[in-house]
């Protein structure tokens, strides 16, 4: 591992690359506290302009814009009670009720610490864990891509939002997208409607783009058009710093809360908001006084921050070695890894272990940098969550269109961008969720490949396509008993719920 980091601080030695680190961090940190706008937003928003970047330092800004969006939701979960990203969501239990007691300070200054240690822990989890994972995946053949594939796809009901059939039906959506184009196996056009554009598919930038950030942007001008003036309260950052007290009583939750937050992000399709909300019932469970959570306990905020910062590098694990994207930032930071023409997955260590090596150091420097400009800014970023929609949204609107055009230089990319916009809006508008539609579209295509190429060599048949295949055969089991787990869970919830609403 220490010779990992020695490699890796090489590739990133170069003040251009620092420099993008900086910015993204920055970047990132300003977007996340920005309501509505997400790490995933941030992103897919600015990944056109990695295009003529060298890897490490495309990868190295768009890593600073993942922490410091991560980071900066909890600005506005604390001072106006929105989580500015899903992960901030837990944050808000704690983190506004200290707002409103005169304690914002020293709420900020705790989330900026508990992120920082959670992001270094999981960076070093990432630095340690995803080489081994990534030379037992080596052994890997069209079986074991394509089970990797089936179990990329199941993790759909967890990112369904209780209702898996929603999420099924996103998905579907995303694996109809991605067959429209050339068949990858016969070369014969599918689903192109006579549109000689449509033979080579979509562009990978334009659907991200019109999928999170532009319909992003439509549900703003919407929101914004019911709600007419009405604006929210924004406490002043004021009150006093952190006491030892506050800090030996905080030292436990955070350590658990990244412990936590490294191993969910490891799990596919949990991510950060998981892994806040079961650090934030682990921190209540252990405390001596329950009660005071969700009233302005500074150890919820400690436990939440920690764990979504921490599940940073557990996130990118799956992503780097498996080739499955961990949450709906991975998915996006999957699609900037092919664009640069590094295709994730075991052979990326074992071809580009440089650039691997750089990506690892790239976050263990976005981490420090979000610390200094935490610090900097701590009672200056509130400002953020005052800049009026009628400035904000221009601005998103035109990075859009923007960074579709530069995909290819073509305003059929920019047609596509708007038209994957609308449709992205009216799935929100039916409550389904986004991210079964990447998974889908991404993964869709690992799948069908893997399966029709593997079964070439069967004559078409397929238990003999999975015949010695001990790998492929014990993750197609591991895909089934995750479906099952997750359904029983569901429906156990539901009968909960309901059981809760008869007492009531």
């Amino acid at each position: 591992m220490l010779q990992n980091i020695a490699s890796g601080f090489q590739m990133i030695a170069e003040p251009n690359t620092l420099a993008m680190i900086a910015f993204g961090t920055l970047l990132g940190i300003i977007i996340g506290a920005l309501p509505g706008l997400t790490a995933t937003t941030g992103v897919s928003i600015f990944l056109p302009m990695t295009f003529y970047m060298e890897p490490v330092p495309a990868l190295g800004f768009l890593m600073g814009i993942f922490c410091g969006g991560m980071y900066g939701g909890s600005i506005t979960a604390i001072l106006i009670n929105t989580p500015g990203t899903p992960a901030g969501a837990a944050t808000v239990l704690d983190g506004h009720p200290l707002a409103q007691q005169g304690q914002a300070y020293k709420a900020l200054q705790m989330a900026l610490y508990a992120s920082t240690i959670g992001g270094l822990i999981s960076c070093f989890a990432l630095m340690f864990f995803a080489p081994l994972l990534a030379k037992f995946a080596l052994k890997f053949s069209y079986a074991e891509y394509f089970a990797l594939g089936m179990f990329g796809l199941s993790i759909v009901a967890g990112l369904s939002n209780g209702n898996i059939f929603k999420g099924l039906l996103s998905c579907s959506i995303g694996l109809l997208v991605g067959c429209m184009g050339m068949d990858p196996i016969s070369g014969m056009p599918r689903l192109t409607f006579g549109v000689r554009q449509m033979l080579a598919g979509f562009t990978l930038i334009p659907t991200l783009i019109g999928i999170f950030a532009m319909s992003e942007f439509i549900k703003q001008c919407a929101d914004k058009a019911k709600r007419g003036d009405e604006k929210d309260e924004v406490f002043e950052v004021k009150g006093e710093s952190l006491s030892k007290e506050d800090w030996k009583r905080c030292a436990g939750p955070i350590i658990k809360g990244s412990l936590i937050g490294t191993f969910i992000g490891a799990v596919p399709a949990t991510g950060g908001g998981t892994a806040a909300f079961l650090s934030y019932g682990e921190a209540r469970r252990a405390t001596k006084h329950p009660e005071t959570f969700g009233n302005g306990n500074i150890e919820g905020v400690a436990a939440a921050e920690s764990a979504n910062n921490g599940a940073t590098g557990g996130t990118l694990i799956p992503m780097l070695c498996l080739g499955i994207p961990g949450d709906s930032v991975t998915a996006v930071m999957m699609g900037a890894l092919i664009i640069q023409g590094l295709v994730p997955g075991p052979n990326l260590f074992k071809e580009h272990a440089d650039i691997v090596n750089g990506l690892y150091v790239s976050l263990l420097i976005a981490n420090i940098f979000m610390l200094l400009f935490g610090q900097i800014g701590l009672r200056w970023f509130y400002k953020v969550c005052e800049i009026p929609k009628e400035i904000l949204q221009p601005i998103i609107l035109g990075l859009c269109i923007i960074g579709s055009y530069a995909a290819s230089s073509s305003m059929y990319d920019v047609t596509c961008m708007v038209c994957f916009g609308v449709g992205g809006y009216l799935l929100l508008r039916c409550g389904l969720p986004m991210a079964p539609v990447l998974l889908g579209l991404i993964l869709g295509n690992i799948t069908e490949s893997n399966l029709r190429r593997g079964m070439l060599a069967t004559g078409g048949k397929f238990w003999p396509f999975l015949s010695g295949r001990p790998i492929a055969i014990a993750i197609l089991i591991l895909t089934a008993a995750s479906l099952i787990f997750t359904v029983s869970r569901m429906i156990r919830d539901k009968m909960e719920g309901k059981v809760i609403n008869e007492e009531e």
